[in-house]
């Protein structure tokens, strides 16, 4: 196969005249009439020269046209949007809840990317940027709504859910810039953006930056766009001359080893799966066999993944293992390959994971790992991003797949440890204020030249939190006077009476006696409380037994006929000294008289009831 890269680098004297007499020709940021502080702070960034959807973009947005702009990622998008939005917002200031310029994308990783490219040049025109995205602290996002902040970089969902809560107004917007607007429709965001759009301020400007131009964005221009200028930077499925593509066909049994050497190559590598188990399986299996390797996906916390991000763009591992997710927005320097672990579902998809490598002329390789049920598909996809990827069958430690990737076999150490070192914890007794006297340890009050424990209540003076001088079983003084007054006389356990003023287990009334058992003769004054009916059939068949005198002496689990009942219920009482069991009859057979009623048969099984 061709070297397409030193294809490229070998030039001959008359294309590099061609060149430096373009780059000459290119305009300067200064020409496109950005502020200076403006050009200055991109210098410092070692950025001189515009890309040229910036150098086409830049000069009608800052005369204030809608501007429709198409390219392929890695175009350089982002600063044809922002640089012009930075240039005519500054030196204004927003008021509470109501920024100035808003910027929506799909996805958390991408609102990241776009502030830190924008938030350190917007520093130098005195702006202020926020993101609004889930996963994230929703107080820090309204409290920073309240003081003011000039331009938003949102999420639809999030930003939504602000609007629902008082905390955004978006009727002082001035400018509005929708990137990506080809993967909002394709997540499904169309209608929270439509509605996001609807509450913007009548008239102001709108952006629209998109890799793709399909019917659903098309509806968005059409709506809200007015009278847009179109800048489409070369065709979307135009390959880049410095990446390079492969489709390599594997046997099932060896597709985990094959990933395995390759993921141990020298560089930056991006690993592509199409599920979020899918990566999280992945990503074990590497480190199981030495590969340091990180997983990143919609379902694990934005925390996580900000610093998934931050480790991977440090150098700390080289090996990411992502969904789609990370397929637009993402710009790490010097990922050299990208696989496609499992190929992707459209020509689209395949174009922005791709993108993620041979960014800024840089090279880059593309491999796709193909089984054999999946070759037809694949093919056609490549065709339809008019990408010509050839196939090579490879096996595992092939010489094959060692030129094309550089694949090197891995060690098979596991990895100990974290991959992604975790947040460092507070220290105990910082930050939030504890329950006890502001946090941190408990504190007890010193007397006497020792510090007391907590609970020690006994013997010596003083120490005790509410001020209790004495021993309360040695019947000492209280700092509110003696506790003798107040009826207690002595200790608690001890064998003496206690005073008249407390109050004892048998004179908390005054209704007369006990019986040997604890129980007053009588509940209230003595007596039989009077008649009870039985039910509304036998109102005159009443319970005329005292329940104080006797007891019942029938056992309810012992066998035998139940004995015929008296005519007025049951006369015996429950209290009485008879023992139960006593009597020879029925369960419910009474020592006297017994209920003599219509007696209900053995089938039947409802309760009797009294009323």
């Amino acid at each position: 196969m061709t070297d397409v890269s030193a294809a490229h680098a070998q030039s001959t004297p008359a294309e590099d005249v061609a060149d430096t007499a373009r780059a000459e020709a290119q305009p300067g940021f200064a020409e496109l009439g950005l502020p200076e502080p403006l050009v200055a702070a991109l210098a410092r960034q070692g950025i001189e020269s515009p890309f040229p959807i910036q150098a086409a973009a830049i000069p009608d947005v800052m005369a204030g046209h809608d501007v429709l702009g198409r390219g392929k990622t890695g175009s350089g998008k982002t600063l044809a949007f922002g640089l012009p939005m930075l240039a005519r917002l500054e030196g204004r200031r927003a008021e509470p809840r109501r920024p100035l310029g808003l910027i929506l994308v799909p996805t958390r990783e991408l609102a990241q990317q776009v502030v830190t490219n924008l938030e350190p040049l917007g520093r130098s025109l005195g702006l202020h940027f926020k993101t609004v995205i889930g996963q994230t602290s929703m107080f820090k996002q309204i409290d920073a709504l309240r003081r003011g902040v000039e331009i938003l970089v949102a999420t639809p969902g999030r930003l939504k859910d602000l609007m629902r809560q008082g905390a955004a107004d978006l009727s002082a917007l001035e400018m509005v810039v929708l990137d990506e607007a080809d993967h909002m429709a394709d997540m499904g965001f169309l209608p929270d953006v439509t509605d996001i759009l609807d509450e913007a301020r009548p008239g102001g400007q709108r952006l629209l930056f998109s890799a793709t131009l399909d019917k659903d964005v098309d509806v968005l221009v059409q709506r809200y766009l007015s009278d847009p200028v179109t800048h489409a930077i070369g065709p979307v499925d135009e390959p880049v001359d410095t990446m390079d593509h492969h489709l390599l066909l594997v046997a099932p049994k060896e597709k985990a080893a094959i990933t395995a050497e390759i993921a141990n190559r020298e560089g930056r590598t991006i690993l592509f799966a199409r599920t979020k188990h899918g990566v999280d399986r992945l990503a074990k299996q590497l480190t199981q066999a030495g590969v340091r390797a990180a997983g990143l996906h919609g379902g694990k916390s934005q925390g996580l993944r900000t610093r998934t991000i931050a480790e991977f763009h440090e150098g700390t591992f080289d090996v990411l293992v992502a969904t789609d997710v990370a397929a637009r927005g993402i710009h790490v320097d010097n990922i050299s390959l990208v696989m496609h672990v499992d190929p992707p579902a459209d020509h689209k998809d395949y174009m922005h994971r791709a993108g993620r490598t041979a960014r800024a002329g840089e090279k880059g390789t593309v491999v796709t790992l193909v089984l054999p049920h999946q070759v037809r598909s694949t093919s056609a996809m490549t065709r339809r991003a008019g990408i010509e990827a050839p196939k090579h069958r490879v096996t595992s430690g092939d010489d094959a797949l060692i030129r094309l990737t550089g694949a090197r076999e891995p060690s098979g150490v596991p990895i100990e440890g974290p991959v992604i070192p975790e947040r460092p914890r507070r220290e105990a007794g910082r930050g939030r204020r504890g329950r006890f006297n502001g946090g941190g340890q408990r504190r007890f009050r010193e007397d006497g030249g020792r510090r007391r424990e907590f609970g020690d209540r006994e013997g010596g003076s003083g120490g005790y939190r509410r001020d209790f001088d004495g021993d309360r079983r040695g019947g000492g003084q209280d700092a509110r006077g003696d506790r003798r007054d107040r009826g207690f006389d002595g200790n608690r356990r001890g064998g003496e009476s206690r005073g008249e003023g407390f109050r004892r287990n048998d004179d908390r009334r005054d209704s007369g006696p006990r019986d040997d058992r604890g129980f007053r003769d009588d509940r209230r004054e003595g007596g039989y409380r009077g008649d009870r009916p039985y039910n509304n059939e036998h109102r005159d068949r009443n319970f005329d037994g005292d329940r104080r005198n006797s007891n019942f002496s029938g056992d309810r689990r012992e066998g035998g006929s139940r004995a015929p009942r008296g005519d007025h219920g049951f006369s015996g009482d429950r209290r009485g000294a008879a023992p139960r069991g006593a009597s020879t009859g029925g369960r419910r057979n009474g020592s006297g008289s017994s209920y003599g009623g219509p007696r209900r048969e053995s089938n039947d099984r409802r309760r009797a009831r009294f009323n």
